[in-house]
C-alpha cells in the first residue's frame, strides 16, 4: 500500500507544463488526497522521496537548472549553435520559445514541498519517532528544499538583488496548495530572498546533522543559505553561515578531497564512515535515470558533445601546470576540451552520473569572499588557501592581501561546470566578456555568439516568464526587454 502511495504522490510531481497554469492546476487524476494519501510519517518520507526524484530530471538539477549559469557566462560554451545548449550560450531565446521547464519543474517542487508542510503538523506522533528526530528532519528537508527552488527561480526569473537593492520583480511566492484559479502577482525580489532566507533558517536546526546520500541535511542547508546571504550582498552573515557549514560539517566527517584523488573522487560512492566533500548531491541510478540529456552525456564527447570550456579559460587554467584541476579536463582530438566531473559511479552509465548541488569548497570559497568583502583579510586568506594548496601544494596566498577578484579567479577554476559563473558575474554587478583566442590544443574551439559581453543591464541576464504563464494569469508581468 505504502508503494502504491508513492506512485500515486510522484505522478502528480513529474506533471509539468503541457498547457498553461500546469504548475498551478491539481488535476483531480494527478493530485494527492491529503486525506487519505498522507496518513502517517512514512508518506512524508515518500512524499519527499518522490521531490528528489523531480529534481532528478535533466530539465531540473541533473540538466538545465545546472548548466544555464555556465553556458551563459564566459568559461564554458556550446560546441555549436545547433547544440542542446546553443540558445542559452547565444541568448536567443525570446518570449515565444524561452524556457518554460525552469519554471514549470521548481514550482513543482515547491507545490509539494506545501504539500508536506501542510500536513506534516497534523499527523500524529509515532512511536519512538523523537527518539531521532525523525519529524523534525523530514520538515527541515521540505523547507530546505523549497527555500532552495525559491532561490533558483529568483536568480532565473529576477534581477540580482544588488542591482536595485531588491526592488525589481522577483517570482510568486506560493505557500499553499494552489488550483486552476489562482493567479499569483509576482513578488518583489527582496520579498523572495525574505522568503528563502526564513525557509533556510526555519529548516536547518530542524535538520539531521548525519550524512545521508542524496538527502539535505543541516550542513548543506547552512552551505546553501551562505550561498543565499552572499546573492544579496549580506557578508557578515554568509560568512557566519559558511563557517558554521564549514565546522560542523567537517566535525560530522566531511572533508576536502587531497590533492591526489580530487581527479576521480567525483565517480567514487561516498559512505557515512567518508562522505568526502560534496554537501548535498542528486544521486541517479541506471534504474531510474535522468537520460541523455543529463550533464554527465552532455559533458562528454562520447555523448551529445554538446558543451566545453573556451579558449580563454583553458588558458587561464592551464597557466598553472601542476594544477590538479587540469585532469579534470578531456580533451578530444585537439578539438574540444570536456569538463569530466559528471562522473559515473562504479556499473553505473555516464548518463547517470550524481549532480553535486553544493559541496564544501564552494563554502569555503563562500567564506573567503564574504570575508574579502567584511575586510577580513586573516580569514579570507585562511579559508582560500585550502582551495589554492589543494589545487597545487606548492601554492599559497598566505602573506597577499587577497581582492573579490581574486576569490572569483578560483571560483572560476574550483567550480567550472556546476552552474555558477554567470550568476557570480551578475550578483557582483561585473561584466561577463567572451573573448575570441586560439589555442593549437583546442583548435576548433571559438566563440559563434552574437552576445560577447552583457552586465546585468542586459535583459537577458533573466529569463522571460513562460509564455504559457502570461497567456494564462492576468495578473502576470513579463520581464523588461521582451515584450508584453
Amino acid at each position: 500500500m505504502k508503494f502504491l502511495k508513492y506512485l500515486v504522490i510522484s505522478s502528480m510531481l513529474l506533471v509539468t507544463s503541457s498547457c498553461g497554469n500546469d504548475w498551478l492546476d491539481l488535476d483531480p487524476s494527478t493530485s494527492v488526497d491529503t486525506e487519505t494519501s498522507i496518513n502517517q510519517l512514512s508518506d512524508i518520507e515518500f512524499t519527499l522521496n518522490g521531490i528528489y526524484s523531480t529534481m532528478q530530471s535533466s530539465n531540473a538539477y541533473s540538466g538545465r537548472l545546472m548548466y544555464y549559469g555556465d553556458v551563459t557566462g564566459d568559461d564554458m560554451q556550446a560546441v555549436s549553435a545547433t547544440k542542446r545548449t546553443g540558445d542559452y550560450y547565444r541568448f536567443t531565446y525570446n518570449k515565444d520559445n524561452a524556457p518554460s521547464t525552469h519554471w514549470s519543474y521548481l514550482y513543482s517542487i515547491i507545490q509539494n514541498c506545501n504539500l508536506i508542510l501542510m500536513n506534516i503538523d497534523k499527523l500524529p506522533a509515532e512511536e519512538d519517532e523523537d527518539e531521532d528526530g525523525y519529524r523534525d528532519d523530514l520538515k527541515g528537508q521540505a523547507l530546505a528544499i523549497r527555500g532552495l527552488a525559491l532561490f533558483d527561480l529568483t536568480r532565473f526569473f529576477g534581477y540580482p538583488y544588488l542591482k536595485d537593492n531588491g526592488a525589481s520583480l522577483g517570482v510568486p511566492i506560493v505557500k499553499d496548495l494552489s488550483t486552476i484559479n489562482s493567479k499569483p502577482k509576482r513578488n518583489t525580489v527582496a520579498e523572495c530572498y525574505k522568503e528563502i532566507i526564513s525557509d533556510f533558517t526555519t529548516a536547518i536546526p530542524l535538520l539531521n546533522t548525519k550524512f545521508n546520500k542524496g538527502k539535505i541535511n543541516r550542513w548543506a542547508a547552512l552551505g546553501l543559505l551562505s550561498r543565499v546571504y552572499l546573492y544579496k550582498g549580506e557578508n557578515a552573515n554568509a560568512l557566519s553561515a559558511a563557517e558554521d557549514a564549514i565546522a560542523g560539517a567537517e566535525n560530522a566527517k566531511y572533508a576536502l578531497w587531497k590533492n591526489d584523488e580530487y581527479a576521480t573522487a567525483w565517480g567514487n560512492d561516498a559512505s557515512k564512515l567518508n562522505p568526502g566533500e560534496v554537501l548535498f548531491e542528486i544521486v541517479n541510478l541506471t534504474t531510474d535515470s535522468p537520460g541523455k540529456e543529463s550533464m554527465g552525456y552532455l559533458n562528454s564527447y562520447s555523448g551529445y558533445d554538446d558543451m566545453c570550456i573556451t579558449v580563454s579559460f583553458y588558458k587561464l587554467l592551464k597557466a598553472d601546470k601542476n594544477d590538479v584541476r587540469l585532469k579534470l579536463l578531456k580533451i578530444e582530438k585537439k578539438d574540444y576540451a570536456y569538463v569530466f566531473k559528471y562522473q559515473p559511479q562504479e556499473g553505473e552509465s555516464i548518463t547517470d552520473a550524481n549532480i553535486p548541488i553544493i559541496r564544501l569548497s564552494e563554502v569555503y570559497l563562500n567564506a573567503a569572499e564574504a570575508a574579502v568583502k567584511e575586510h577580513d583579510n586573516t580569514t579570507a586568506v585562511r579559508y582560500l588557501d585550502a582551495i589554492v594548496k589543494r589545487a597545487n601544494p606548492e601554492n599559497t596566498v598566505v602573506g597577499k592581501t587577497l581582492t573579490v577578484e581574486d576569490v572569483l579567479n578560483e571560483r572560476r577554476k574550483e567550480l567550472v561546470g556546476e552552474g555558477h559563473r554567470m550568476f557570480d558575474l551578475m550578483r557582483n554587478g561585473m561584466t561577463m566578456k567572451r573573448v575570441d583566442e586560439t589555442d593549437t590544443d583546442i583548435a576548433k574551439t571559438s566563440h559563434d555568439s552574437p552576445v560577447m559581453e552583457a552586465d546585468w543591464n542586459y535583459y537577458k541576464i533573466v529569463l522571460a516568464i513562460p509564455r504559457f504563464e502570461m497567456n494564462t494569469n492576468p495578473n502576470m508581468v513579463q520581464n523588461p526587454g521582451y515584450g508584453d
